[in-house]
């Protein structure tokens, strides 16, 4: 479910060395945003000067450009715009689903030409009027440019199609085979396994409901339901893409015998106080807020074949102040405590509402490195065998901020394990303890840490191993800090991670949003032996062409791991041609691979999949983008 120093004045953009790039006093365009109750931009051409103008028309969100008129675009995702040169056009596009959005027209080096601010109401309009010049090649967001961009070609101008592009950002890995165990969800967000049950696993879907595969297939009835406990979620107005809903389930080391399991889910709001040792009492603009991210303890019927919902306990609560960023994975160590990451908070950069100032003033924000407000963009870590003082768990001993902890000496919340995390999408533990911790990047990179008690895993100081800007978030500065000041926890070193990629190589689309998974140990699916199997989302965000990856660890702890995309050998183009969700692992080490046809929280085309060896499986269907996109990431 998976990022070169600029310096700004008024009128002018310099490069890193200081050169000049664009004049924005002499830049010919106008730009106009209202809010859905404002005065909306004309739906027919826009006339300047007795001129005419070409308009076209779209609906802007993160799944990508969605053409709306005239006709030839209408219902096409990022689709090609012919313009002719000298022409004048116009660009209108209307925010759908209330994230940060702008349009910027680069040229064939990926620098922009033109560009509008960002804005982030739903409803809103901005035009954008420009004069077609040969040198445009593409329109993208620059806040979603993976997911959220488009060609631009020229009447009588020479194409290159995607499938003649032949260079690769990752290699060609091994096959596998997959096998559909089950279908017929909403959003298959996660796959797990009580310890001591080798027959079921137990799929969250994440409009709120937990059900059990057994060896007799799907069972109809869910093992529980808590959508009555939930926001209403996919019921954002304007958009059905939706974070909340039912986020992870992890079961007690002792289940077979003491029924406990442990639910992530997305509630309303409600009052302070919240549980945790975080003071909510004084934040400001708190009743703006999303929704609160919960975790709750519940026991299952004595055999063991449903769960109780009246038997919750709620053991944390965490307001979470946008809709996105909600982490939601849980899972207990071989410490035997149970580990909980959890996003920035949402939005875009680690700004905005319900983002803390930190120590990084060249940045503004963020959670993910302040550890006494909140417990955002982190990983916590608590006893739930224990009580202590008001609240229902107790804090291990050796917790950064606890009294026998690192910094002991320093303020911070006791719950804190690590932190420097964005959004944690999918995290598990491998043979060796390691935390495997995948992290949603903004614009350019996503990762894989392992999370370090104590550690500082960067964000938003970096995005993967490169220097961030808030201001320039496509702009990777050449210099920042590689630790926090000496005032600062005495400077502690920034952990970097262990596997980086690209949202985008040489044009093409690698995959917008990391998608955690596991290392795999089996001997079964010949060339995946003890490599970090995972994926992303979606190649470019708009199609369902998530990617199944493998990362085979470095000997050298100071090197990245080595990528390879694995190809699904019974697909005509290698992929699952899904949306990939999340990855799952049994107890016998088999590995399972979640998605559907959407991106979204709509319909019933979620399918679980069993990986498995190449020449095994059944045969999977392809899609005519992906079939004429073949030429690798």
């Amino acid at each position: 479910m998976s990022s070169n120093n600029s310096t700004t004045d008024e009128n002018h953009e310099t490069d890193n060395n200081g050169g000049q790039v664009r004049d924005r006093s002499s830049r010919r365009t106008f730009l106009k945003a209202t809010a859905a109750t404002g005065t909306a931009v004309g739906l027919g051409p826009v006339v300047t000067a007795g001129q005419e103008r070409q308009e076209y028309r779209f609906g802007g969100e993160v799944a990508g450009w969605q053409g709306r008129s005239p006709s030839q675009i209408g219902g096409t995702t990022n689709p090609t715009l012919e313009l002719s040169e000298g022409e004048e056009y116009a660009f209108t596009w209307q925010n759908v689903d209330g994230l940060p959005h702008n349009v910027a027209i680069l040229n064939g080096e990926g620098e922009a030409i033109e560009r509008t601010e960002i804005i982030s109401e739903r409803g809103a309009t901005q035009t954008l009027q420009f004069t077609a010049t040969t040198d445009m090649a593409e329109y993208v967001c620059d806040v979603h440019p993976a997911s959220m961009r488009g060609t631009i070609q020229f009447e009588g101008a020479a194409t290159t199609t995607a499938a003649e592009e032949t260079e690769r950002f990752m290699p060609v890995g091994p096959g596998v085979g997959v096998e559909r165990i089950a279908d017929g969800f909403v959003s298959p967000v996660g796959l797990e396994v009580p310890p001591g049950d080798d027959d079921r696993q137990f799929i969250l879907d994440q409009v709120g409901q937990i059900y059990v595969h057994g060896p007799d297939g799907l069972q109809d009835e869910p093992f529980i339901d808590i959508a009555d406990r939930m926001v209403d979620v996919g019921g954002r107005e304007g958009s059905d893409f939706d974070e909340r809903g039912l986020l992870g389930v992890t079961f007690h080391p002792d289940f077979q015998n003491n029924r406990r399991f442990f639910v992530r889910y997305s509630a309303p709001l409600g009052e302070p106080p919240f549980l945790s040792s975080a003071d909510w009492s004084d934040v400001p603009d708190l009743q703006e807020y999303d929704h609160m991210e919960v975790l709750s303890e519940f026991q299952a019927s004595e055999d063991l074949s449903s769960g109780t919902p009246n038997s919750e306990r709620r053991v944390l609560e965490m307001p979470s102040p946008q809709f996105n960023h909600n982490a939601g994975d849980l899972a207990f160590g071989p410490d035997g405590y149970l580990y909980v990451p959890t996003g920035d908070g949402g939005g875009a950069d680690d700004v905005g509402l319900g983002h803390v100032e930190d120590w990084y003033d060249r940045n503004e924000g963020g959670n993910g490195q302040d550890v006494t407000e909140n417990l955002m963009g982190g990983v916590l870590r608590i006893d739930v065998d224990r009580l202590q003082g008001d609240l229902p768990y107790a804090i291990p001993d050796d917790n950064p901020f606890a009294e026998g902890g690192e910094f002991a000496d320093y303020d911070g919340l006791p719950e804190q394990h690590s932190w420097g995390f964005r959004n944690p999408w999918r995290a598990s533990f491998d043979d060796d303890g390691n935390f495997l911790v995948a992290s949603n990047g903004q614009n350019l990179f996503e990762q894989v840490d392992i999370a370090q008690l104590g550690g500082n895993h960067g964000w938003n100081v970096k995005e993967a191993t490169r220097c961030f800007s808030t201001e320039n978030p496509n702009e990777p500065p050449e210099q920042c800090p590689n630790s926090t000041p000496d005032d600062v926890r005495g400077g502690e070193q920034f952990i970097d991670p262990v596997i980086e990629y690209p949202h985008t190589y040489e044009g093409r689309g690698v995959g917008v949003s990391v998608i955690g998974g596991y290392m795999y140990t089996n001997d079964a699916i010949e060339g995946v032996q003890d490599k970090y199997v995972f994926g992303d989302y979606s190649r470019t965000g708009a199609d369902p062409a998530g990617r199944i990856f493998a990362a085979t660890p470095s000997e050298n702890e100071d090197e990245l791991w080595s990528l390879e995309e694995i190809q699904v050998a019974n697909s005509p183009n290698g992929k699952l041609n899904r949306f990939i969700l999340a990855f799952g692992q049994d107890n016998q080490g088999r590995l399972y691979v979640l998605g559907n046809g959407s991106g979204t929280i709509t319909g019933e085309t979620g399918e679980v999949y069993r990986i498995v060896p190449a020449g095994e499986g059944e045969q999977l269907e392809t899609t005519e983008e992906e079939t004429t996109t073949e030429g690798g990431n």
